[in-house]
């Protein structure tokens, strides 16, 4: 364990009890040295090994300010009273500094059933999912998001999507721990490399909060799973091959380390020089919006191009506190996209996604990607046919700004790759003239040109257009 990086998921995280004296800042540029130190009697908590800085960052006492964000206490409306509402509940001795630090939300996640059995009133299904050996995807809600969460409904949509169900225990065909088969493109441990110019680097296992439809299930919540050596050998695999340009950085959610070890992994990425821009994947935002600190933007804003695909599911999620983290984002100048999943009973109707894509908007976030759920173990009542992502599609194109109208895809199992789907705009040909309709469903006609065509439903050399006859429905 000498060179483990264990930020994620400890029992009792620094910052819990205690406080801690006051030293110089060390600088971003030690964390290499600082995490990859010998563990001796005196560093006993892994946290031991980042600097003494890295250390406030992710464990402050009250009385530390480094990563208490106080003008996130300000946010108003209807979700700010349901929060101060479950504080006084459920934290009636915190403050609302202390709820406004990201590493007392960290430390304080509701990750057993007796503390999510005093919080929810749990239905019938939601108990049995603890009994008979429970999930094997861990539980942990941050409190703010828990707060957000309807305390008598097990059908409110974000409940849903948080709180473990024993319909989680039942498989169906089909369904696989690693449907999209990352583990056969792994080219070293933590690191994808499915597509030509570009890496997946998965560079920790932990998540504030544990989605119950994680594609990633198999990994996430498995401490102790990463390591600097292990990310070392990643760096190295980017170093060497030239023509990878893009790294997405993802996990778990990379926005729980740090800000010195991200620093630091940023920056190493930066200097190798091939690598063009880079990519975090996160929901943070969401669902622990006070860790959007000042001194994480002017982290990430030195590894610019840096973009960020935030993870968003339902309107009820865009509170004035995601709000605040996305207007820091887009402020610090990173390009924001979402990415959400098609979920049954939860966001699987037009007004719900377009509710949700305006409001991303507004917040400066693009909506880039609607996924079909991966069929993992236990799914199958998270899933909705494709049929039902392309009525959502054809309710969005043409009836709002095609900024608001995301691409549908299947990241298709056994390792394809995302296949854009696409409702049926083209009929087909009569004559030289491309059959269309548009979002009414009427018919037009376009005269493509017949030079173009080398033979009957062939655009060019590259795009083909099947004729009625062999357009098959999707199963």
């Amino acid at each position: 364990m000498n060179d483990k990086l264990m930020l994620q998921d400890e029992e009792e995280p620094p910052g819990t009890k205690g406080s801690h004296s006051t030293h110089q800042d060390d600088e971003a540029s030690d964390v290499p040295d600082a995490v990859s130190a010998e563990p001796g009697p005196a560093l006993g908590h892994p946290l031991a090994r980042l600097p003494r800085r890295a250390r406030r960052q992710y464990g402050p006492s009250v009385s530390t300010q480094a990563s208490i964000d106080t003008s996130a206490l300000t946010a108003g409306g209807e979700s700010a009273r349901a929060v101060r509402s479950f504080r006084c509940r459920m934290f009636p001795d915190v403050t609302a500094r202390e709820w406004a630090d990201w590493t007392w939300q960290m430390a304080n996640r509701i990750t057993t059933f007796e503390r999510l059995d005093q919080m929810l009133e749990l239905s019938v299904e939601e108990r049995d999912a603890f009994r008979e050996g429970g999930n094997a995807l861990p539980l942990a809600i941050t409190p703010y998001y828990a707060s957000l969460l309807d305390r008598s409904n097990p059908d409110q949509a974000i409940r849903r999507s948080m709180v473990p169900t024993v319909l989680e225990q039942l498989f169906s065909a089909g369904e696989d721990e690693d449907p999209l088969s990352e583990e056969h493109d792994t080219v070293v441990p933590g690191l994808v490399h499915r597509y030509p110019d570009r890496v997946l680097f998965l560079v920790t296992d932990n998540c504030s909060s544990y989605c119950r439809y994680c594609t990633r299930s198999r990994m996430v919540g498995q401490r102790g799973r990463f390591s600097i050596a292990q990310w070392e050998r990643a760096l190295a695999y980017i170093e060497a091959h030239s023509e990878i340009r893009d790294v997405l950085v993802s996990g778990g959610d990379p926005l729980t380390l740090p800000d010195e070890v991200l620093d630091w992994l940023l920056k190493r990425l930066r200097a190798i020089r091939h690598v063009e821009f880079l990519r975090i994947g996160t929901k943070v935002p969401a669902v622990l919006p006070m860790r959007v600190t000042p001194g994480l933007v002017r982290t990430l804003r030195r590894y610019h191009p840096l973009w960020i695909s935030i993870h968003a599911t339902h309107p009820a999620e865009l509170t004035p506190e995601m709000r605040l983290a996305c207007t820091r984002l887009a402020d610090g100048g990173f390009p924001l996209g979402s990415q959400t999943v098609l979920l049954s009973g939860i966001n699987d109707n037009v007004e719900t996604m377009k509710a949700l894509f305006h409001g991303l908007l507004t917040m400066r976030v693009r909506p880039y990607y609607l996924y079909q759920c991966d069929p993992i173990p236990g799914s199958a009542h998270f899933r909705t046919p494709v049929e039902k992502g392309l009525e959502i599609i054809r309710g969005l194109r043409g009836h709002t700004t095609g900024y608001a109208v995301p691409n549908y895809v299947i990241d298709a199992p056994g390792g394809g790759g995302k296949i854009p789907l696409l409702p049926d705009y083209v009929v087909g040909y009569e004559g030289d003239r491309l059959i269309l309709t548009n979002y009414r469903g009427e018919r037009y006609s376009y005269p493509d040109r017949p030079a173009a065509r080398s033979g009957a439903g062939v655009l060019g050399a590259e795009y083909y257009v099947a004729p009625l006859s062999e357009i098959l429905p999707l199963g």
